[in-house]
């Protein structure tokens, strides 16, 4: 496992991809493999900051925590008819006047009971996956930008290597606050339930790349 620095907000050159070969293949050649990179980490660690520096590089990418509202708005009537319940009981109103889903009132409740965060995994989770596999069948260089990929056993397993950015606790606090502007205890939750992040990746086998960001 090697660690990178990130002190300038350069990216360092072993995570440029293979150069692809120019030759154009026979008839009998296999097609060249896709690069996929998984981009990883906790809760405001910068993940986008290291996947707008290799999109300068030529990469693609594609954000699985924007998949994942879309996905909710594909199955929302699952969504509402599922976890509805369980938001009354808890004083949650997880729909709003027009018909649409408060993802901030969902992830309240889903966060605070990780048994519902893990069902509502199971109706997204198919739709997220489906998406990002078209995605790299139509680009060369791929980066999957996502916290939980290790989650997604089968997407995870396309990727050569993992890059799991990390920051001090309290500049990652900081953004968070900043930038999405949730209660400090709804924050710290959710670290808390990020802690064990780097050991999960870390179990895939895949090489991990640390940036400190």
């Amino acid at each position: 496992m090697n660690t990178l620095k990130n002190t300038k907000g350069e990216v360092s050159p072993s995570l440029q991809p293979a150069k692809q070969s120019s030759a154009t293949p026979s008839s009998g050649d296999t097609p060249q493999r896709p690069v996929v990179v998984a981009v990883t980490g906790p809760m405001a660690a910068g993940k986008n900051y290291i996947c707008s520096q290799m999109e300068k590089q030529g990469w693609a990418s594609i954000d699985a925590d924007l998949l994942v509202h879309d996905a909710i708005e594909i199955a929302r009537d699952k969504i509402l008819e599922t976890f509805t319940p369980y938001a009354k009981e808890n004083n949650i109103i997880i729909q709003r006047t027009d018909g649409s889903i408060d993802r901030r009132a969902l992830g309240k409740l889903l966060f605070a009971f990780p048994e519902l965060l893990k069902l509502q995994e199971s109706i997204v989770y198919p739709i997220i996956t489906k998406k990002i596999d078209d995605f790299i069948s139509t680009h060369e260089k791929t980066i999957i930008n996502a916290t939980v990929l290790y989650k997604t056993p089968g997407i995870l397993s396309k990727c050569q290597k993992i890059i799991f950015v990390t920051a001090p606790f309290l500049k990652r606090l900081r953004r968070a606050r900043t930038r999405d502007h949730l209660p400090l205890s709804q924050i710290l939750r959710r670290f808390h339930a990020q802690k064990n992040l780097f050991k999960e990746y870390k179990k895939t086998g895949i090489p991990v790349e640390i940036v400190r960001n």
